[in-house]
């Protein structure tokens, strides 16, 4: 929940404030589940006193006491921000969830930040998902760090670990710092800075004893400082200092800390820096990192605007007394102080008591229409986690949080209201894991309504879905640990529910030419019905849809009984016939009939013509079609095969492959029945360790194999 300052663990606490967008460093923190992001948030936190002691605001890094979810699952599943001050500079840190269900809030932060931090567990090493998050931010440019993490792990294995890093990020990945082993010949006690030629002992623990780099230091890193400075100067394009170097100078720290912030901004040089959250190895030197190499946000492109209407604006630039542009980066409601919203500042200020226009993208699909509001900001706050700090201001390039906003959502750009703007969308990949849901009861529907209301206002990742032919509830997932989050936090909020198998949308229709006779003939309580038609069943193509045609000679059926007719045979096709979903792709011909002056009627003949159109089914072969799905699945090459088969096996017919890119990675196309993808999001994660993803589209529906039309017929016969 929202805190202040004096809670537990907090007491102290001073929120950093700057004024100056060069003070200000966005670092957002990526890696897989369990590489220690976290851990090493808190550890920083605490190395610049911001927080007593790592492991008092696991509220602020894991969200873990608002959010049954993050507690059972046992992991982050959300966007967190923890701001710190060294040397007189703001980091945002900002964490992200390792797994891949929580793209979403992985997204948000890159948005957010100017810089990626990835965190590498020297245990663990480097997989396929990380990656592919590594070319998910060369792809944007992003400039990126490594810190090689849990030095401290009977297995890690730092050297291992690093060439890893090199091998699946490239060879401009190079380390800052060699670490210094201890007396027993495995523990990590120290570093050696290759910049700065200085030794950090820790020893006796944090801070370090830091000296001058003697002789038997120096030989063992000399081949790898000529490669960090080598590459530093090239990436940076300094020719004047590359002069230097090779005239055989010693280059000081001063000169190369600038070459070394230039390199990393332009995203073309990627430092190392080993670190221990447990120990405090490293923490120093990663905090002077993030300082010295990592780009200001007057440093990285800001995103496009137009005007609400798409208009063409001026780009924007990080500029305090600009105009005020702002967007929404996440968005959750705190049972306690309602909607509370991530915010990160382009241009201008935001300060306390303005009012602001609140404009969105239209995502209609998912639940996100087009929407635009003005609304007054009471109160800024520098969020520490869910602790939230209230600040007299927030400037350009920086983070910070505001409450109680009506109508803001995840994505939403903030402006002023006399000039109001709309910023360019992120792009968020597409939910593909549906989960059908149901209250339990009738008080609990409207409740799930408005908590399904705010759970898609806050996560762009969650698609809702009110299935028309299936008619299900259906929540569209980005897997199976986001469904879990999804629920709980449903159940959270005091919806009472269930979930059950989803189903798909079929269709019926007519294999064969059919007739049907359909009379309607019924006295009650002195009042009569009656009503005779005969229909002929013509199948169509598919995708023709449904013709009504009448050839009635001689007014055997009235005139005005025959849209009764119509409209008994169009209501019975909606209901379907042999498995209750919707008959399509039909001809039906009215030949004939029979009234009576007295006792037929528009009702009378509205039955007539759905008895004639189910007893022509007894004799017209009826099939089912299922939908079937063009996908396209971008998995490692060595995946390809797997991939292929796996498809055989859901009855998919590939229509070819192609290679990405470079090569590396592979577009495999095929045609599935939609059937057989209800949970290929799950399957292809574990079919390929987490690093294929796939898209899929509607083609076409078509006949259904006998014995699963078979099956589904039986099961609608038991309802």
């Amino acid at each position: 929940m929202a805190q202040k300052t004096s809670e537990k663990g907090l007491a102290g606490a001073t929120a950093p404030v700057v004024t100056e967008p060069g003070r200000v460093r966005n670092v957002v923190l990526v890696g897989h589940s369990g590489a220690g992001k976290t851990t090493l948030v808190e550890a920083l936190l605490a190395a610049t006193g911001t927080i007593p002691r790592a492991g008092t605001v696991t509220d602020g890094t894991t969200v873990t006491d608002n959010d049954p979810a993050a507690v059972r699952q046992q992991r982050s599943v959300a966007l967190s921000c923890a701001p710190l001050l060294h040397r007189d500079v703001k980091v945002n840190l900002l964490d992200t969830p390792g797994y891949a269900d929580f793209v979403g809030e992985l997204r948000a932060g890159l948005r957010a930040a100017d810089a990626a931090l990835f965190v590498i567990s020297a245990v663990d090493g480097v997989d396929e998902a990380t990656v592919g998050l590594w070319e998910e931010c060369a792809a944007v440019g992003m400039p990126r760090a490594v810190a090689i993490t849990r030095l401290d792990h009977p297995r890690a294995d730092y050297e291992q670990t690093l060439q890893d890093c090199q091998e699946a990020f490239g060879e401009n990945v190079m380390p800052t710092y060699q670490p210094m082993l201890g007396d027993d010949g495995q523990s990590v006690v120290g570093l050696i800075g290759l910049v700065s030629l200085r030794v950090l002992d820790y020893s006796a623990g944090y801070p370090p004893r830091e000296g001058e780099a003697e002789r038997e230091h120096l030989n063992p890193i000399a081949d790898d400082r000529n490669q960090l400075i080598e590459g530093i100067i090239a990436e940076s394009e300094d020719e004047t200092l590359m002069d230097r170097y090779i005239a055989g100078e010693l280059i000081s720290t001063a000169a190369l800390i600038p070459d070394l912030h230039k390199a990393v901004a332009r995203g073309n040089f990627y430092p190392v820096i080993p670190v221990c959250a447990g120990t405090g190895v490293g923490l120093d030197a990663l905090l002077d990192g993030l300082t010295d190499a990592a780009p200001s946000p007057l440093e990285h492109d800001l995103p496009v605007v137009t005007g609400v209407d798409g208009s063409p604006r001026p780009p924007l630039t990080c500029d305090p007394d600009g105009p005020l542009v702002a967007e929404v980066v996440r968005t959750t409601i705190d049972r306690h102080v309602g909607r509370v919203s991530l915010v990160r500042v382009f241009s201008g200020t935001l300060r306390p008591d303005l009012t602001l226009h609140v404009s969105g993208h239209g995502m209609a699909e998912r639940g996100h229409p087009d929407h635009d509001a003005d609304e007054r900001v009471a109160h800024v706050y520098t969020p520490l986690g869910a602790t939230l700090r209230e600040v007299g201001q927030c400037v350009a390039g920086d983070i910070c949080a505001i409450t109680k906003s009506g109508s803001a959502e995840t994505g939403d750009t903030l402006s002023g209201k006399d000039d109001p703007m709309l910023m360019a969308p992120w792009s968020m990949p597409e939910p593909l894991l549906p989960i059908a849901v149901v209250a339990k009861t009738r008080s609990d529907e409207d409740a799930l309504a408005k908590n399904l209301g705010r759970l898609v206002a806050g996560d762009p990742t969650l698609r809702l879905e009110r299935n028309a032919d299936t008619h299900q509830l259906v929540l569209w997932t980005m897997g199976e640990s986001h469904a879990d989050v999804v629920l709980d936090r449903l159940r959270a909020g005091g919806v009472e529910l269930d979930t059950e198998p989803v189903k798909v949308s079929l269709r019926e229709t007519f294999g064969a030419k059919a007739k049907g006779h359909g009379r309607h003939v019924k006295q009650s309580g002195g009042h009569g019905q009656y009503a005779v038609c005969d229909l002929e069943i013509e199948p169509l193509p598919r995708g023709s849809g449904f013709q009504f045609v009448d050839k009635v000679v001689g007014g055997a059926v009235p005139h005005n009984y025959i849209p009764s007719v119509e409209k008994g045979v169009r209501a019975q096709l909606e209901k379907g016939i042999v498995a209750g979903y919707p008959v399509v792709d039909l001809k039906v011909t009215l030949t004939d009939g029979k009234a009576h002056s007295v006792d037929s009627s528009d009702a009378a003949f509205q039955t007539a013509g759905a008895l004639a159109l189910r007893e022509a089914a007894g004799a017209g072969q009826m099939a089912l079609l299922e939908p079937v799905d063009e996908i396209v699945v971008r998995v490692p090459d060595s995946y390809v095969g797997a991939v292929m088969s796996d498809l055989s096996g859901r009855r998919g017919r590939p229509l070819g492959t192609d290679t990405e890119g470079d090569g590396g990675h592979s577009l495999v196309r095929a045609e599935v029945p939609a059937i057989e993808l209800v949970r290929y999001a799950v399957e292809l994660r574990a079919l390929s360790s987490g690093a294929g993803t796939f898209s899929r589209s509607y083609l076409r529906h078509e006949p259904m194999p006998a014995h699963l039309a078979d099956q589904v017929r039986k099961e609608h016969a038991l309802r």
